[in-house]
């Protein structure tokens, strides 16, 4: 199967709408997988921020 950004999927793969990705959904899902790093990229950029304003505080 061919996706519309032109890259190969395999077989067992299937389209999903945008808005069956954002579903809020617990467990071993594709959905959870997105929410995980979506939530690690905020943990991270407040957790360098907080360090880059405490490091300008103290000088």
């Amino acid at each position: 199967m061919r996706l519309e950004s032109g890259v190969d999927a395999d077989a067992g793969s299937e389209l999903v709408s945008g808005t069956e990705l954002n579903a809020w959904r617990r467990g071993f899902t594709p959905q959870a997988e997105i929410w995980n790093g979506r939530l690690a990229m905020l943990g991270l950029s407040v957790g360098l921020s907080v360090l880059l304003v405490a490091r300008l505080a103290s000088h």
